[in-house]
């Protein structure tokens, strides 16, 4: 199987920071559109995402381990503005790939990252949350493309376990007051 044209731009950037997850005893996992273009359909994208589960401490040695593979901060004060706010703005040097690394500390995102695997396409491999995992945090976002990627997600991978998927999606969407999350997504998976 050959990489999805759309994914080939990214792919040293995607390289590059699988191993960086690596060095981080694969504590973590590539989300966003590359991961829907492993799991759903592959569709543009400006840059690569992922959660890491590191703590606001342990930001400095992981910042010398992230130069080790070119990928260093895209905004002063880094450091700083990830203690502030758990996201790390980094960037791949030699594509000049946006890179952006959530510090995970959620129940939900511990499981997604101990729930997560190794998928590969044309000899890259990368760690990725489950179908469902991805579609939980799409759905968090709610956005038209979030929507569409789960319709996507949902269409490839048939035996989903919804039961999973919607209480997790229920219980953000009472800490977030937005009720309506499930009902927005319920019909991609209704023939789940």
């Amino acid at each position: 199987m050959k990489l999805d044209k759309s994914l080939e731009p990214f792919r040293a950037a995607i390289e590059s920071l699988q191993r960086l997850l690596q060095k981080y005893n694969n504590q973590g996992v590539i989300i966003g559109g590359v991961a829907v273009g492993f799991l759903g359909k592959p569709r543009f994208t400006a840059d690569v995402d992922a959660v890491f589960l590191i703590s606001t401490h342990e930001i400095p040695q992981f910042l010398e381990f992230a130069r080790m593979e070119d990928i260093v901060p895209r905004i002063q004060n880094a450091e700083e503005f990830a203690t502030k706010n758990r996201v790390l703005l980094l960037k791949h040097q030699p594509t000049e790939t946006d890179i952006d690394i959530s510090l995970g500390i959620l129940p939900f995102e511990e499981e997604m990252v101990d729930r997560g695997s190794i998928k590969s396409v044309a000899n890259l491999s990368i760690r990725l949350p489950t179908p469902e995992d991805l579609i939980i945090m799409k759905a968090i976002a709610h956005r038209p493309k979030d929507l569409e990627d789960i319709r996507a997600v949902a269409e490839k991978h048939p035996g989903l376990d919804v039961k999973r998927i919607k209480n997790w999606v229920n219980a953000f969407a009472e800490a977030l007051e937005q009720p309506e999350l499930w009902k927005q997504i319920e019909p991609f998976l209704a023939e789940n």
